[in-house]
């Protein structure tokens, strides 16, 4: 079984030599797939809602992961490739400062329209509600991601790094940007 794992691991960093972006996108997707199935379950849904996952894949193969790749690529074209301390914690503010708010409104709006359905008025009140919270959330968790990121990962597996801690952080947001209809017992 160790042979197969070492071919598929080989293939795969083969793969984000000779496609990158391609299989960024590829790789944000499947684990947002496997992020929504977990969230589905977590909260309590009987049988998964294939429509939603597939939305959520889209959503991390169509965006997460080609904005991850531009956004190192910017990084350390900005910052001319610094590994320095002072570098690192400038990324990380960055970061922090542009990237995590947009990310996260822009998922709370694609969840609430595309993924729910849901008009503007309703989706725009429900961001304006959570979205604080949310953002507050992300600026405890994410310097410490991108910290990590930026001072261990070589380039090309900061999206593919990124995308896996996302996976767990989209549980999260997944979880908060659903609207749930509360039963009653």
């Amino acid at each position: 079984m160790s042979d197969i794992v070492k071919d598929a691991y080989k293939n795969y960093l083969h793969q984000l030599q000779v496609h990158p972006l391609r299989t960024k996108a590829i790789t944000a997707g499947v684990l947002a797939g496997c992020s929504d199935a977990t969230a589905q379950k977590l909260s309590g849904i009987k049988k998964l809602q294939l429509r939603r996952l597939l939305l959520i894949m889209l959503y991390g193969f169509a965006y997460g992961g080609p904005f991850g790749h531009y956004l190192h690529k910017l990084m350390d074209y900005i910052f001319k490739g610094k590994q320095d301390k002072q570098t690192i914690a400038k990324k990380v503010l960055v970061e922090q400062l542009t990237s995590s708010p947009w990310n996260n409104l822009f998922f709370m709006m694609y969840y609430g329209l595309v993924i729910e359905g849901r008009g503007w008025g309703f989706v725009k009140n429900k961001v304006q509600k959570d979205f604080p919270s949310v953002q507050l959330a992300a600026w405890k968790f994410w310097p410490i991601v991108g910290w990590v990121n930026y001072q261990y990962m070589p380039l090309q597996f900061r999206v593919v790094f990124h995308s896996f801690v996302a996976s767990c952080w989209g549980i999260f947001l997944n979880l908060k940007a659903r609207t749930v209809a509360v039963k009653k017992a």
